[in-house]
């Protein structure tokens, strides 16, 4: 599933192509994607007319603001919240083009392209609400802060009671926003911490030293592109670069680059987890 860095690079990628254009349509290959309003119809009388005013991101989902329609009295700005889950992909094409095989969604641009979300394993969701409504929504109030956003102060609010293993803890959306498997690994490398530590036995200098290295980790993620280990593309439809920097995620049985002792995986949360057992204590 694509991560905080994978949907950053999206939604920067997108950003130049999409705003300050007018939607002036859309088309629903598969409503299944729809996750509100469901019904086809409600959802591109509802996206129509409508201006790009920004697209950015909140955790793993790509958020796009639409501003009021200037001929409807009194309407509001919508957000276009899209989860990519695992197969997601966007791309500005000509609306002219034939959409590809496993097009859910398309948002037709009145400079003729249109942005297209498609998603081979259909888990990927849209949602089209008004800010309030976004804010209410169950899931998106619920997440952590982002990582930049979150404090040695808060962070350790956050973990110093917490029973629960430390990498299931920063996997945790609510704890803090956007991290998955592949950057809890990574970051509890860098800060030489064993993904099965008990997050309240960790000393409130090493809980500072781990939001240090996944902030340091996530940076560069963002500046290689994200990570492509499967399906993940940018809008243009390269591949990122940040695997080819992987210290120790996917990497069992083969040495430490620290140290050289032989990286080992368990289960942490249900996840693989691989960790050196010299370095991280």
């Amino acid at each position: 599933m694509p991560e905080l860095p994978e949907v950053e690079t999206i939604a920067r990628a997108l950003a130049p192509g999409l705003t300050g254009r007018v939607v002036t349509g859309a088309d629903v290959p598969d409503a299944t994607v729809l996750a509100g309003p469901a019904d086809r119809a409600a959802f591109v009388a509802a996206a129509a007319g409508r201006v790009i005013e920004t697209v950015g991101r909140r955790a793993k989902l790509l958020c796009i603001t639409l501003g009021p329609r200037p001929q409807v009295v009194g309407d509001g700005p919508l957000i276009l919240a899209l989860h990519l889950k695992m197969t997601g992909r966007f791309h500005i094409a000509p609306s002219a083009h034939a959409p590809p095989a496993h097009a859910r969604l398309l948002l037709h641009l009145a400079d003729g392209n249109a942005l297209v979300f498609s998603d081979l394993r259909r888990f990927g969701t849209a949602r089209l609400l008004p800010p309030e409504a976004l804010a209410a929504w169950k899931f998106y109030a619920s997440l952590g802060p982002e990582p930049w956003d979150m404090t040695p102060e808060a962070f350790e609010t956050a973990l110093c009671r917490k029973t629960t293993r430390i990498k299931a803890a920063i996997l945790d959306q609510t704890v803090i926003a956007g991290i998955g498997n592949i950057y809890a690994d990574e970051s509890l490398f860098a800060a030489r911490i064993r993904p099965d530590t008990p997050a309240k036995a960790l000393t409130p200098a090493r809980r500072r030293k781990l939001l240090a290295a996944i902030q340091a980790v996530i940076a560069k993620a963002i500046a290689a592109g994200g990570s492509t280990i499967r399906d993940y593309r940018t809008p243009d439809g390269v591949e990122g670069g940040f695997q080819h920097q992987f210290t120790v995620y996917g990497k069992a049985c083969q040495p430490c680059p620290v140290c050289g002792e032989t990286l080992v995986s368990i289960k942490v949360a249900g996840r693989t987890s691989t960790f050196c057992p010299q370095c991280q204590q």
